[in-house]
């Protein structure tokens, strides 16, 4: 294999050196952070005449903590093993230092460690990558992009100072991937360079969500789930408990300004909540700025405060926390932070106790710890440059030094380590894989790689997917052919993960959510109380126990964290001027309407048939009001209704019973049994006007008043007018003048003049018919359910006719009152159309101003006011005379007070 290297890196070299327009054949400038960083290696020819006699010489070498194992493939990984890094004074007079890094980072080890363990795993493995054996090169980036960046370029492009361009072509093999770099702002610097000659980057913490951007970064993957999903998770736990108004803070870089801008975004779109401030927290102390931003969060009403910063910058924040004890708030943290060590102390619990986070995916690696245990300083002194981060956690973990050992270092008490001291009887975090999260993405980080390779060495000649049906060998491997094989990989992990990545390098995020739990002997724990997964179909899932959750109040209880309280039932929100939308008062809804449940900040008008109920929170149905059966107005008029009717059938009964009576027998027997038959289809007619109007009930209710009325005021005129002629009669020459009246005339007339009416109505029904009508227009909160008209001009002309008729009749009678008694009732008629004429000139007016009921009140009062106008005034006479003074029932009697009169 090292053979198959040393051709390729021959082609490879002969390619830049022959080709001026290489990116690598000349100095190239790289900015990240603001500083230069020249470009690694230089290439210039010693003898110009002789390719293969030449020398190839790095511009710089680095000098990086770091570890290294061949291979027949290698792959790269980048660490924060260091916390804090330093740089000498870089006044140009000399040879600038390179920087140092300080400050042991057991746990970044141990992330680095995973790597060599699942390198260790997959060369042991029979069935992934047989017959190649992995290498790998890690270094450490100590958390300075600077640092990082030269690392990433130490594993493109090598670490030897000088090798010669012959058939040996000495070196270390480049890398055919990278895992990591950790914080999002490196990866960022360095994918945007090593995407340019498309090798991959798999990340195992950089979160980021512009990362996911495939023209920018196209060979960049990950891991972890981005900053969208992570954004997106937080609101889901802010929807979950009501926290509507919260605070972020954030730290001054990609990571915290991406997140920022995500957070503020998604809220929008959601409408789920607002924020009540949006901090940048400063990377140094900054001890005004600090003042000034926890002295906002101590007068907000914000109970909750959502944080993406790392935590280092978390130690700064909280000591200015606990100057001003700043207690009653609710922390939400990001995950490069949720499972800090360094935050969960006595001292910050009373403040952070009660933390919800989002943390990565955790799961079991079997055989991590054993491995862990064989580390050991000795096996690495065959490396020039490995040894040094395994000597640091060495002495790191023992609290020794290795020889030789500082000037002092032994006067003030300090050990020499041996390399046989015992790492499985120190009680130290490095060894607690109970909970492997980071390493669990840096495992599955290194088996996409391995998953991917095995894939492409799996390809079958003339099947291949590159150009001619090609596949890649590990003889002419490009970093791009493994790009490919990286977008379509997907396995399982032994823990039961599925592993597979977008069409943006995403992974399928999952997210654990933690709660920092302070138990009552002081200690600290972080439990798991739910996870969050995402999915292309159902969204964000978001699953907690609740039972388990510690709650930092006095009430156990999750806080209230809102601008305004919800607006109670019946009301609507007015947005406060200046301030968020969460921010509003409460204004109660108009009558009519009611609360809008999909648009809070108005109110929504109840449907034509419905109305608001007295707390405006929900439409009833509107009361329905009509001249009811079972309300005391309709239950008088319907039995006064019957009342009369019960009247005219006595009268007519009586009538009937002396119908041999003079009294009877006097001016037209037969019209007075018509009359009377009339009167009672008026009383009967008016039940027409009383219960819920129907089609039916609305056509004939007026059809049979017109039409009963128009009979009745028929038998009258025509009564009226036979009197004028039985009177005519009875003067000299006037016989001509009865054959004009006799009973077939006075029957036709009756019949012709009802006729007119019942064609009036028939016209009405045919073109403008009355039908129920529900009217909304008087009341609001009621519907009058009454029969509208249909056409006003036919309701008029009904009654002008029936007016007309009564006119003439009331005309004619009080021409004829004086005439003689015995053959006259004409001083009955004209009293009776008087009461008749008075009733509906009075009801004209009256009806036009009322509604609903209330009207058909006034009609039915009106009809039964005419109808027993006429009955006693007509009937109530003569029947007394039959009743009451039987002696004046005589024809003699009769013809004497005619005499009289």
């Amino acid at each position: 294999m090292q053979n198959l290297y040393r051709q390729h890196c021959m082609r490879k070299t002969q390619r830049i050196l022959s080709d001026p327009s290489h990116p690598s054949h000349r100095l190239f400038t790289l900015l990240p952070s603001g500083r230069q960083l020249r470009s690694i290696q230089t290439c210039t020819s010693r003898h110009t005449s002789s390719l293969f006699h030449s020398s190839c010489q790095l511009q710089r070498q680095f000098h990086l903590n770091g570890m290294h194992k061949s291979g027949d493939v290698i792959l790269g990984g980048l660490f924060q093993v260091h916390f804090f890094s330093s740089v000498a004074d870089l006044s140009f007079t000399s040879q600038p230092q390179q920087p140092t890094c300080h400050g042991f980072y057991d746990l970044g080890f141990r992330h680095a460690q995973t790597m060599a363990f699942a390198i260790d795993e997959i060369n042991r493995s029979s069935n992934l990558l047989p017959n190649v054996t992995l290498g790998y090169t890690l270094y450490d980036n100590c958390i300075n992009l600077g640092i990082g960046f030269r690392a990433a370029l130490s594993l493109a492009s090598g670490q030897e100072e000088h090798f010669i361009l012959d058939d040996t072509c000495v070196g270390n093999t480049p890398v055919l991937g990278i895992v990591g770099d950790s914080p999002s702002a490196h990866s960022i610097a360095i994918s945007s360079i090593l995407g340019l000659y498309r090798v991959p980057m798999v990340s195992y913490f950089s979160t980021c969500s512009c990362l996911s951007d495939r023209q920018k970064y196209p060979s960049f993957f990950r891991t972890i789930p981005s900053d969208a999903f992570q954004v997106r998770a937080m609101i889901q736990i802010l929807k979950h408990f009501g926290w509507t108004w919260a605070g972020l803070l954030v730290t001054d870089d990609d990571y915290g300004l991406h997140a920022a801008r995500s957070l503020q975004s998604e809220l929008s779109l959601s409408g789920e909540g607002c924020l009540a401030y949006s901090e940048v927290l400063p990377w140094d102390k900054d001890t005004d700025e600090l003042r000034r931003i926890v002295n906002v969060m101590k007068t907000s009403r914000a109970r909750v405060v959502i944080v993406f910063a790392h935590e280092s910058v978390m130690i700064n924040l909280m000591e200015e926390v606990v100057r001003q004890n700043v207690t009653g708030l609710q922390w939400m943290a990001s995950e490069a932070w949720t499972a800090a060590a360094v935050l969960q102390t006595s001292h910050l619990m009373p403040y952070l106790g009660g933390t919800l986070g989002i943390a990565i995916r955790h799961g079991e690696i079997p055989g991590l710890r054993e491995f862990l245990l064989k580390i050991h300083p000795t096996l690495h002194y065959n490396n020039s440059y490995g040894n040094s981060m395994v000597n640091q956690f060495w002495e790191f973990t023992f609290q020794c030094k290795f020889s030789p050992v500082p000037s002092g270092w032994l006067e003030d008490g300090g050990a020499v380590c041996t390399g046989k001291e015992d790492l499985e009887k120190v009680d130290t975090e490095f060894l607690d894989i109970s909970s492997l999260r980071p390493e669990y993405n840096v495992y599955k980080a290194v088996y996409a790689l391995a998953h991917s390779l095995d894939d492409m060495l799996r390809c079958k000649p003339g099947r291949g997917p590159f150009t001619g049906d090609s596949c890649a060998t590990l003889q002419s491997l490009e970093p791009w052919q493994l790009v490919y094989y990286l977008e379509r990989v997907n396995f399982s992990t032994s823990f039961g993960d599925q592993v597979s990545f977008d069409e943006n390098g995403d992974v399928v995020p999952i997210y654990d959510v933690m709660n920092w739990l302070w138990l009552p002997d002081g200690s600290t724990k972080v439990q798991n109380v739910g996870e969050i997964k995402g999915s292309a179909f159902r969204g964000e899932e978001l699953i907690l126990d609740e039972d388990k959750i510690f709650w930092n109040f006095n009430s156990k209880k999750p806080p209230r964290s809102v601008c305004s309280e919800s607006c109670p039932p019946g009301t609507h929100m007015v947005r406060r001027k200046g301030e968020p939308k969460c921010c509003f008062d409460c204004i109660p809804c108009s009558e009519g309407t009611v609360t809008n449940k999909s648009n809070s900040f108005e109110c929504t008008s109840c449907p034509e048939d419905f109305w608001s109920n007295p707390k405006r929170d929900h439409c009833v149905p509107k009361k329905t009001e009509f001249l009811s059966y079972h309300e005391p107005l309709g239950i008088c008029l319907a039995a006064t209704s019957l009342l009369g009717t019960f009247i005219c059938a006595v009268v007519l009964g009586i009538f009937i019973y002396h119908r041999t009576t003079p009294i009877v027998r006097a001016n037209n027997s037969e019209l007075s049994f018509q009359l009377l038959l009339s009167l009672k289809l008026c009383f009967l007619c008016s039940l027409l006007f009383i219960g819920r109007p129907r089609l039916w009930t609305c056509q004939l209710r007026h059809a049979a008043f017109g039409i009963s009325f128009v009979l009745c005021v028929s038998c009258i005129l025509v009564k009226t007018m036979v009197v004028l002629a039985v009177f005519k009669v009875s003067k000299p020459g006037g016989g001509a003048s009865l054959k004009w009246f006799g009973v077939t005339q006075q029957r036709g007339t009756v019949l012709f003049l009802t006729s007119i009416q019942a064609a009036i109505c028939t016209a009405w029904l045919v073109f403008s018919s009355p039908f129920p009508h529900k009217n909304s227009q008087y009341h609001n909160d009621k519907i009058i359910f009454e029969c509208a008209v249909g056409s006003s001009v036919c309701f008029a002309v009904l009654l002008g006719y029936i007016g007309v008729l009564a006119f003439l009749s009331f005309l004619i009678a009080f021409l004829v009152r004086n005439l003689p008694d015995s053959f006259n009732e004409a001083k009955l008629i004209t009293f009776s159309m008087l009461i008749f004429c008075a009733v509906w000139v009075a009801f004209v007016p009256v009806y036009v101003s009322s509604t609903g009921n209330r009207a058909d009140a006034v009609e039915v009062f009106a009809i039964l006011a005419s109808s027993f106008g006429l009955l006693f005034t007509l009937f109530g006479p003569k029947c007394y005379i039959i009743l009451m003074r039987p002696e004046m029932n005589t024809k003699k009697a009769i013809m004497c007070r005619g005499k009289e009169s």
